[in-house]
């Protein structure tokens, strides 16, 4: 059976210039990367557009309408320091909300063992009422909570490995027992939420790492934090907030991961997804800055999901 790709060009026209670390040449590296690998069990589909509705199931309405209300006719509006909106972030805003809800089903329809969700913006840094950190809505999100609502479930399991935490994830899961969150992430740095000593509930497993970090670490809070819980909570659905910043050459981390920990931690997750929840497993693009690093460890994590 496929791993199933789900990307579109519009995610190419959300753009505030190169003088953003959020640009499309980041998407155009993957694509290219993909593009040139011939990855055996890869299906390539275009991510649709999401039902607005669903995004109201992570996020405010008054949320929603406030970051389309910005959309200009030209050029790009900040909504916050890091933040912005082009004349084409809502089509690029929708159909990365629509990629993953898409690739949920399917998952759910056994037409594909998984997939993953090239998209822009990013999402985990999104809260409910609130975009911050290049994020507007949160897909992983809106994602987790459609799979609630159509399929019934309730044990969804969200790992995080972006060097930043998914401060919106949590925001989000906070309190709802049918969600756990899990983050490897730097710690202190930005948002300045995940660190141990957080007041969050048990179903948030937060296990900073600290500037430079390596292979070590990350494998250990992994093994000792996030694993044990994940196994513990046995979900019928696993998402991957997959961002690969925590890669040693990216500009925006600290901490010195290659493509070697993308890879057994890619296929750590995959293992669990076989034996806990029938191998329903989605994972969608998070951050990564340095290009030639994303590209390699994007195309790393695909062809492991493919393997």
């Amino acid at each position: 059976m496929n791993t199933f790709f789900f990307s579109h060009k519009s995610f190419l026209d959300h753009n505030k210039g190169l003088d953003h670390p959020e640009n499309s040449s980041r998407l155009e590296a993957i694509l290219n990367a993909v593009g040139k690998k011939e990855i055996n069990n890869l299906k390539k589909i275009e991510a649709p557009k999401i039902d607005t509705q669903n995004i109201l199931l992570a996020h405010s309405a008054q949320h929603m309408e406030n970051v389309f209300s910005h959309i200009p006719e030209s050029g790009y509006t900040s909504l916050d320091s890091d933040t912005f909106v082009s004349q084409k972030s809502k089509e690029a805003s929708l159909r990365s909300a629509g990629a993953i809800t898409a690739a949920i089903d399917s998952v759910f329809e056994q037409k594909c063992k998984n997939a993953f969700c090239a998209v822009r913006p990013p999402g985990h840094h999104a809260e409910f009422d609130r975009s911050m950190g290049f994020c507007l809505f949160n897909n992983v999100a809106i994602g987790g909570l459609y799979a609630r609502k159509k399929y019934g479930l309730n044990k969804i399991a969200v790992i995080d490995f972006d060097v930043h935490h998914g401060n919106g994830t949590q925001n989000i899961f906070s309190g709802d027992k049918d969600f756990l969150y899990a983050s490897t992430h730097q710690f202190p740095f930005y948002p300045g939420t995940g660190s141990l000593n957080e007041n969050v509930d048990k179903h948030i497993v937060n296990a900073p790492l600290k500037a430079y970090s390596g292979s070590l670490e990350f494998r250990e809070a992994m093994e000792k934090h996030i694993f044990p819980n994940i196994n513990k909570f046995n979900p019928e659905l696993i998402l991957i907030s997959a961002g690969f910043d925590a890669h040693k050459d990216d500009p925006l981390g600290q901490l010195n991961l290659d493509e070697k920990d993308f890879i057994w931690v890619t296929n750590e997750i995959k293992l669990i997804a076989e034996k806990l929840c029938d191998n329903r497993l989605v994972s969608i693009l998070e951050g990564g800055y340095n290009i030639s690093a994303l590209s390699s460890c994007v195309l790393e994590h695909i062809k492991v999901l493919a393997k």
